[in-house]
């Protein structure tokens, strides 16, 4: 007790702020004495430190200082001044969580290997601001017999009263929280009622001389932002117009809010992520907007403090304020694009972005039964796409509720689209040529202001070099380097000019422009060009086709097809889709009569084919027309086949027990391609004739039948397995005169 109060008067601690803090708090010493004890002495006094903020850190000084200063009434207790250890680790960090706190879940480290006698903290909303971790570290120490100490005196977690006096303080500390959170948040959320608090100004915008947000004085951000939202018109999609912009090498400028280059402007190209950020702020509409993002703690991923943040609906934000601001769109405009977004997604009640598939109508087509949007399904191994509808595989019922092939739906809207701009074929080239020289000219005038923007970094990094004085090479020679990067990067950008002009002048040359009236003229030719991608038919048919609604007439080929085309007309068309049976077709009765009845007439199996080609039948699969293999299958299938005429009028060629091989594999069940298989290893009694073609004849009585049944039997019992030579011999046929 004597060392305690011999450091008290005559320690580190007697001199300054501090020293008189120390002398104030004699009465403390005291009390002290009767709770520090040598377990307590033998292990470390640890100070923690912590600021809420780096702004805190640089201007608080003093109540840094008097944190540090914290050792010095540990060595007053009694702790050598080797023992103390400074943990200021949280400078900059809140403590409303103990997430990010390095230096907290350090010292709770620390007390929980028993290295720590005593928790010294200038008061306890600087160890933790949340119940939980402060908890967390009171049942830490009263386990550890670990003491804690501020400016209002020293406490041992595991006294009772002690206890429920530190438990106070966490509880007013967390509550002290809060309400000074709570008058900040109102504070800004009043502000922005106003349509006053601006955090961030978005690309495009700036602070004006007394404080006003205008538009960019910049004439080439203004320019870029304007291409960005034009491009968004033509293309239909925000990945597309990224794409678009890294594919010129356009770039954005940017303000840097971290790193070396703080504060200042930085061009590069701009992300998918930046141009989906500028479509989908009201700032460019002319709108005020506040809450339009909140943060979900549910959401929240440890280590990454920018996580959990969700968006929410316009009718949800806190504040909007239309006409608040300089806009570069209309309202109107800026609600068409968020649908357009909204569409662009892929969710079952959305149309989809157009994408690089083989269909036409991904998006559009809608079930005529249940109403649901069906989804393409493209085939491994056929390739082939078909239109599918899900609501039966949805309910747990895997029955299919429609399906179509999709080259038929979308040769049918091709034809349609190509009829319904024909009329206007010929102004539309005028446009498209129009168009076109328009955008040379936006391209060459964003090069050229970039040029002018490199021309003049030239100019500035001369001037700057040419007024240091020379005889100081340290800033003379890196003004020097700093001129000639500018330099080459003037180089660089005239060489891109000279190229672009080369390459692609601004006006269109005659050659140009009577391609352009020659491509016009034939819109067949231009539509199935090689150069034209399935999402550009995509686009030009989302142009004028809101949804396709299409119904299977039962299970026939036939499908109902209503385009809804933009603007409210209607048309209602029938097409027809390959199925995969001839008994499905709706007229399969009448094309069965019509073949037999060709067939009676003694039509060859070509002039049936090109009877049936010419009277508009056509088989199930639509890919080809009859041809002879297609007749001849069914005329086998329906009892007509040469094959049987043949044996019926050649009769007499067979002699006893003999029949034709395909006969004779129906009787047996064996698979024809087997049985002939036999017959040419030498294992079937079989002789070859010719009559329409060459045919086997296959002699087999009951003994031979059953040897044929057993042989097949034995070829069921795996492939690795001989076969018995007894059942591959022949013997001699009883009617075989030699």
């Amino acid at each position: 007790m004597s060392k305690v109060l011999q450091l008290a008067t005559t320690g580190p601690g007697s001199s300054g702020t501090a020293g008189r803090s120390l002398n104030a708090a004699g009465p403390l010493l005291e009390s002290a004495g009767r709770k520090i004890q040598q377990l307590h002495l033998d292990r470390l006094a640890v100070v923690y430190v912590r600021q809420s903020t780096q702004k805190q850190v640089l201007e608080n000084r003093e109540s840094t200082e008097l944190q540090y200063a914290l050792a010095r009434r540990a060595q007053a207790y009694g702790w050598p001044e080797d023992r103390v250890l400074i943990i200021d680790d949280d400078l900059g960090q809140s403590g409303r969580t103990a997430e990010n706190r390095l230096g907290f879940q350090r010292l709770l480290a620390e007390v929980g290997l028993n290295h720590v006698g005593l928790v010294l903290g200038i008061e306890m909303s600087r160890l933790a601001r949340s119940c939980k971790d402060w908890y967390q570290l009171l049942e830490l120490c009263a386990l550890f017999d670990a003491l804690l100490a501020d400016q209002d005196g020293l406490y041992d977690p595991s006294d009772y009263n002690d206890r429920l006096l530190l438990g106070l303080k966490g509880t007013m500390s967390e509550a002290e929280l809060h309400i000074l959170r709570n008058r900040m948040q109102e504070g800004l959320r009043n502000k922005a009622r106003r349509g006053d608090l601006f955090l961030r100004l978005p690309v495009g915008y700036v602070f004006g001389p007394s404080g006003e947000v205008t538009l960019d004085p910049d004439e080439q951000t203004r320019a870029l932002v304007r291409l960005l939202f034009d491009k968004f018109d033509a293309i239909g999609t925000g990945r597309g117009v990224s794409q678009y912009l890294r594919r010129q090498q356009i770039q954005f400028p940017f303000v840097s809010y971290a790193g070396p280059s703080k504060g200042q402007v930085v061009w590069r190209l701009p992300s998918a992520a930046t141009v989906y950020s500028i479509l989908h702020h009201p700032f460019y509409a002319g709108a005020y907007a506040y809450g339009r993002r909140q943060v979900d703690p549910r959401r929240k991923l440890p280590g990454q403090p920018h996580s959990g943040r969700i968006s929410f609906s316009m009718p949800d934000w806190e504040v909007l304020l239309r006409d608040r601001l300089p806009a570069y769109i209309t309202w109107e405009k800026y609600l068409a694009n968020q649908e357009l977004l909204s569409q662009n997604q892929s969710l079952p009640g959305t149309r989809g972005a157009p994408r690089q598939g083989a269909t036409l109508l991904s998006g559009l087509i809608r079930c005529g039964v249940c109403d649901w949007r069906m989804q393409v399904v493209y085939h491994t191994i056929s390739g082939v796409a078909t239109y599918h509808c899900p609501s039966l595989d949805r309910d747990g019922d895997h029955t299919q509720c429609q399906n179509v092939a999709a080259h038929a739906l979308d040769d049918l809207v091709s034809r349609l689209v190509l009829k319904a701009v024909e009329p206007a074929s010929l102004s539309l080239s005028l446009r498209a040529a129009e168009d076109l020289e328009r955008e040379r000219e936006r391209q060459h005038g964003q090069w050229h202001q970039q040029l002018e923007r490199a021309q003049y970094h030239v100019q500035r990094a001369k001037r700057q070099y040419d007024a240091v004085d020379p005889d100081n090479r340290l800033v003379a020679r890196e003004l020097e380097k700093q001129w000639e990067q500018a330099m080459r990067d003037q180089r660089r950008v005239q060489e891109q000019v000279d190229r672009l002009q080369t390459e692609q002048p601004a006006q269109l040359s005659a050659a140009e422009r009577e391609q352009i009236l020659t491509l016009a003229s034939d819109l067949p030719a231009l539509w199935n060009a090689s150069g034209v991608t399935p999402a550009d038919r995509q686009m030009v048919i989302r142009c004028l086709v809101e949804r396709i609604v299409v119904k299977v007439q039962g299970n026939t080929e036939f499908v109902d097809v209503e385009v809804h085309w933009t603007g409210g007309f209607v048309s209602c068309h029938e097409t027809r889709r390959p199925v995969g049976r001839y008994d499905l077709l709706r007229d399969y009765d009448r094309l069965k009569a019509r073949l037999i009845e060709l067939r009676r007439e003694g039509k060859t199996k070509q002039q049936i084919a090109e009877h049936l080609n010419r009277e508009g039948f056509y088989p199930p699969r639509q890919d080809h027309p009859f041809t002879a293999p297609m007749v001849c299958t069914l005329l086998c299938r329906w009892g007509l086949s040469s094959a049987r005429a043949d044996s019926i009028a050649s009769a007499h060629i067979l002699r006893p027990h003999e029949s034709w091989l395909q006969e004779l594999s129906r009787e047996l069940r064996i698979p024809h391609s087997v049985l002939a298989k036999w017959c040419c290893r030498g294992w079937v009694h079989a002789r070859k004739v010719m009559i329409t073609r060459c045919r086997w004849i296959v002699w087999a009585d009951d003994a031979e039948k059953q040897r044929l049944r057993q042989l097949h039997a034995t070829r069921r019992l795996g492939p690795t397995r001989r076969y018995p030579p007894e059942l591959t011999s022949l013997g001699p046929r009883p009617d075989d005169n030699g």
